[in-house]
């Protein structure tokens, strides 16, 4: 089985994004920051109080598209404005997408915020926004073990990746969950966009769950992203035996964050 985990940035390079997908070879696929517009496509523009960036009306629509024998599953951690190329205003949903290959049993889904709830914005926030982890279980039928791939884009701080209060509690609320679907034999991959540095306390409650992080110090981001903080992404894995060959992909780029590829 292999798992391939990005940040999709809102599509702002799709193109490079949905000719990947197909040729990865990955049989599920966790994206961080997908957008949902229903009934609109193309492009939009997202705003805040730091940035302005072009993203996909539907990029989970575009992403089921060019992977039409994956099951997907969506969860919205919040929503807001967003203009298209008019300047016309429409709501937007943004969260996770987690798509499962065909020939995989999906038997298990879950989702819970690890910080704050569902926000509908009337402007998007520069900072603590709401954040959800999505967990989808699998059952290989080659071997027949089954897996829960849990997925989570943590908590943005314009102050940087430091540790701070707010993160404590989403990792724990994030171990929580690992506990609470974890079963006696089930193997548990947690991966995304953690927004955190390495040496980060997020990872010692993680461990007390029994996950091992692979990325470790690894640069995890590509040319697009221009700051000297080279760390974002994580993998973590609750049986570093199962492990056949883990990834920080540098090429091809498809975001200004690497992909994570795991093959189990």
């Amino acid at each position: 089985m292999r798992i391939a985990s990005v940040n999709a940035w809102g599509g702002a390079m799709a193109d490079e994004l949905l000719t990947w997908l197909p040729g990865s070879g990955a049989d599920v696929v966790c994206l961080q920051e997908v957008t949902r517009t229903p009934g609109l496509s193309g492009w939009t523009r997202f705003a805040d109080a730091e940035r302005s960036l072009p993203q996909r009306a539907d990029l989970f629509e575009d992403v089921r598209r060019m992977l039409p024998r994956h099951q997907g599953c969506f969860a919205a951690s919040d929503s807001g404005p967003v203009h298209d190329g008019t300047g016309a205003r429409h709501r937007q949903d943004f969260g996770l997408a987690t798509l499962v290959a065909e020939d995989l049993t999906v038997c298990g889904l879950d989702a819970t915020f690890v910080h704050g709830r569902f926000t509908d914005h009337d402007e998007w926030p520069s900072g603590d926004r709401p954040r959800i982890a999505l967990a989808v279980r699998t059952v290989a039928h080659d071997s027949g073990r089954s897996v829960w791939v849990v997925q989570v884009h943590g908590l943005r701080d314009p102050d940087g990746k430091g540790d701070t209060p707010a993160r404590r509690r989403q990792a724990d609320r994030l171990a929580a969950l690992v506990r609470r679907l974890r079963g006696p034999e089930d193997l548990v991959v947690v991966c995304g966009d953690l927004n955190l540095l390495p040496g980060s306390e997020t990872f010692a409650v993680l461990a007390e769950t029994g996950l091992t992080d692979l990325v470790r110090d690894a640069d995890t981001r590509t040319s697009r992203y221009p700051k000297p903080v080279r760390h974002a992404s994580y993998l973590l894995i609750s049986d570093v035996t199962a492990v056949k060959r883990f990834e920080v992909l540098a090429e091809p780029e498809v975001s200004d964050h690497r992909a994570l590829i795991l093959d189990i």
